[in-house]
């Protein structure tokens, strides 16, 4: 392992998702924009362009606030009968605000995950260690 690998130096998963911090050295930013990458950590030089998330955020996002807004769209019109078109109003703007909210620190999330159990430093770009 290297200097400085993930059994060495590692900050807790709760600041690294919820801080959106370097899960090395939790000081510098993970993110350049809201949702976008930094190449590398402005503290500790952590290289962090091989840590992709792909759609994974969006998936564990997703699951649950589908079911969730599913229900509470179904007891809003149990209980309170309003017109359709303030469905069609208020649910896009919730589920736009709860992914809005949410995805950026499960984004961290999986990046602290995958600096902790997987070594993406020493990774070339064929994929070969």
């Amino acid at each position: 392992m290297t200097t400085g690998s993930p059994s060495t130096h590692c900050v807790s998963l709760a600041k690294a998702s919820l801080g959106g911090c370097c899960p090395r050295c939790g000081e510098g930013r993970l993110f350049d924009g809201f949702i976008t990458v930094a190449k590398s950590c402005s503290a500790c030089d952590l290289k962090l362009a091989g840590h992709d998330t792909g759609d994974g955020p969006a998936f564990f996002i997703m699951l649950p606030l589908c079911i969730i807004i599913a229900v509470l769209a179904l007891l809003t019109d149990v209980r309170f009968h309003p017109p359709m078109w303030v469905h069609m109003v208020m649910w896009p703007l919730v589920i736009v605000g709860a992914v809005a909210v949410t995805l950026r620190p499960v984004k961290a999330l999986m990046i602290a995950l995958q600096y902790r159990y997987r070594d993406v430093e020493s990774i070339d770009k064929s994929g070969q260690q």
